[in-house]
């Protein structure tokens, strides 16, 4: 923190103060001293200060690469605190805020550089149950241990399963290592957090020991998505209007496509979406509803449309009408959803949120049609469900913006 100030904020003001003021000391001061440079120079402290408590919580998620994430952070950060500025009319100065932005990005990634370095966290692991889970994953270090000592052994953490009958001395090992101050951690919370699905052999309560997932930030949530969406309108109706004229130049057929989906406490409703086939589907056939991979159906147009994911801007107006939300698991065609509930347990399960434009399953594995595709895909919004937080919402958004422009999981 002391770091990214420093260099961040401190430095630019030095620097900028000693450039604008050819006259010494004095004059430097009387800069400083001006309303906008205050203003822009406590903006910038506190943008760097925001900006650094939410890349440190992007650590403790899985599969985050941070440094991915540092550019559109602090941009989203200094967007903010320009509309403020601008908002209230308060007195700024473009050379302040314009220095300590690409000072931190320096600073931020400097430091993200030095730390990548380092060996990632190890994991002892305690034989016995269904530890081999954790051996199979490709991103964590992990060491088995061969006797109950723990004396000598470096500090790491330590994974058991813990609902396995490990033999007492093992027993007597996990309490040791606990109490010393060791993190012991189940396997099962070792595997999730490294591959950010939730195993669905049976139904997973949330970190509060229950079923349904953060009822208050999912009211906090829907509060959210109303306000986004109306402020959005004005800006997503231009372009909605602009791909409806190239869908009507390209294609025959209507500009909308409409489809029965499974919602918000298995309630159906109709998605609304931009056309992107030459032929209308209507949900009631399960393989006209399954996209596959080049797809003769999908026009020249709608290949883009699907590729930047334009064709489901119009779903604000069922995010407006309660039916979805911006981020959650992706409503399925009736049909669909029908099959995978005879073939999957708890598929239904997925439908105690509402559905989102983009997902966590969506950013990380993409389109799906095949049964053993939709399994993995149940893993994710499982891991999404049962995590729900404001903070996962905010990976899910960062991702989908890297989704669209590099078209990742498009069919």
């Amino acid at each position: 923190m002391i770091a990214i100030l420093t260099v961040g904020v401190i430095f630019p003001l030095c620097f900028l103060a000693a450039a604008e003021s050819r006259g010494g000391a004095a004059t430097s001061i009387v800069w400083l001293s001006q309303p906008g440079v205050v203003n822009s120079g406590f903006g910038a402290a506190v943008c760097s200060l925001i900006s650094l408590a939410i890349l440190r919580r992007l650590r403790f998620y899985p599969g985050v690469a941070v440094a991915r994430f540092i550019l559109p952070v602090v941009a989203i950060v200094f967007g903010v605190f320009i509309a403020i500025i601008a908002g209230f009319r308060l007195e700024y100065s473009n050379k302040v805020i314009g220095a300590c932005c690409v000072a931190i990005l320096a600073t931020r990634f400097a430091i993200t550089a030095v730390r990548s370095r380092a060996k990632g966290i190890l994991y002892y692991l305690v034989p016995g149950g269904r530890i081999e889970l954790v051996k199979e994953l490709r991103g964590a270090p992990v060491l088995p241990l061969g006797s109950p000592i723990l004396d000598g052994l470096p500090e790491s953490a330590i994974v058991a399963d813990l609902n396995a009958n490990l033999a007492p001395e093992w027993e007597r090992f996990l309490a040791e290592a606990a109490i010393s101050g060791r993190p012991v951690y189940h396997y099962k919370q070792v595997w999730e957090a490294e591959t950010g699905k939730v195993q669905i052999e049976h139904l997973s309560e949330n970190g509060f020991g229950a079923l349904v997932p953060g009822f208050v930030y999912q009211k906090a949530k829907r509060a959210i998505d109303f306000v986004l969406s109306i402020c959005a309108l004005p800006f997503i109706a231009p372009v909605i209007g602009l791909c409806a004229l190239v869908i009507k130049l390209d294609s025959k057929g209507a500009i909308f496509f409409r489809q029965l989906r499974v919602g918000h406490r298995g309630k159906t409703f109709y998605v609304l979406k931009l056309r992107t086939m030459t032929e209308s589907c209507d949900g009631l056939d399960r393989t006209q509803s399954v996209t596959q991979l080049g797809d003769k159906r999908i026009t020249r147009v709608g290949a883009f449309l699907r590729r930047t994911r334009l064709d489901e801007l119009p779903q604000v107006l069922n995010i407006i009408r309660g039916e979805m939300s911006w981020i959650g698991p992706r409503p399925e065609a009736v049909s669909l959803s029908q099959w995978y509930e005879g073939e999957i347990p708890f598929y239904r399960y997925r439908h105690i949120v509402r559905p989102g434009i983009t997902g966590w399953a969506q950013v990380n594995q993409g389109h799906v049609a095949e049964l053993q595709e939709v399994d993995e895909k149940l893993q994710y919004d499982f891991y999404y469900i049962k995590n729900l937080s404001y903070w996962l919402d905010i990976i899910v958004m960062l991702r989908t913006a890297r989704v669209v422009f590099s078209g990742f999981g498009a069919k």
